[in-house]
């Protein structure tokens, strides 16, 4: 949940770029740390437990890509890439491999300050159901611990932009659900012909919950007018 005292990890090698996010956010009433060396990003999460990371695209050492998609292998900690690179190619490579949303130099505080938050907010925003704890095919769902486990118990790690989009389609199974829906409910975002986020993201989800010798998908396509969510949704057991 979102709150004045959320912490921010900057990962950035520019001193000024630093320094500059850190006032923007400090001025909302975030708390900040930074670091430059994408080697002690490890210690730094251990250490300050951020409830967000800003990660620069071009580091040194090791590119912002590949440290995103090492860190999704150990945490589901929302993560924004901050990039130079504007065109639909990187944005799509930066969240098929982990990142909850993006933001390209030069951007205004408005808009820092609106993705920060909007990714934060994922999470706080009210579900359209009733039960807090729902299952579906071989899965179980819990709205309000935000996790998602098998049958069997084991856990299903999903980043916050994950959960989110199973979230809205627990809230409207077996009813299709327009890509301009998903990408203004789920990444909040206006819609745009050219924005492909929320099919990389039904992609990214698509991996975690479906096998490929099922005959029927969970998240099925249907061409021209979005995505429909097959399963039957009901209470979990007890």
């Amino acid at each position: 949940m979102q709150s004045d005292t959320n912490k921010i990890l900057i990962v950035d090698d520019d001193p000024d770029i630093r320094e500059m996010l850190s006032e923007l956010l400090e001025e909302e009433g975030f708390r900040t740390q930074s670091i430059s060396d994408p080697v002690s990003i490890d210690t730094a999460i251990a250490q300050f437990v951020p409830d967000l990371i800003l990660l620069d695209l071009m580091l040194p050492n090791e590119n912002g890509l590949g440290i995103c998609q090492r860190l999704r292998t150990k945490i589901t900690t929302p993560i924004i890439m901050v990039t130079a690179k504007a065109s639909e190619l990187d944005r799509v490579v930066g969240l098929e491999i982990g990142a909850d949303d993006y933001i390209t130099k030069p951007f205004s505080k408005r808009e820092l300050i609106a993705r920060v938050r909007a990714v934060l907010r994922r999470g706080a925003h009210e579900l359209p159901v009733q039960e807090s704890t729902l299952a579906f095919k071989d899965f179980v769902i819990n709205l309000d611990s935000r996790t998602l486990k098998t049958s069997e118990g084991e856990l299903i790690p999903l980043t916050s932009a994950e959960f989110d989009l199973l979230a809205c389609f627990i809230g409207a199974p077996q009813k299709v659900l327009s890509r301009d829906h998903l990408l203004r409910t789920v990444l909040r975002r206006k819609s745009d012909l050219f924005d492909r986020s929320v099919d990389t993201l039904v992609s990214r989800l698509r991996k975690k919950i479906e096998r490929p010798e099922d005959d029927e998908k969970i998240i099925a396509t249907i061409r021209q007018q979005g995505y429909l969510f097959t399963p039957k949704v009901q209470p979990a057991a007890p």
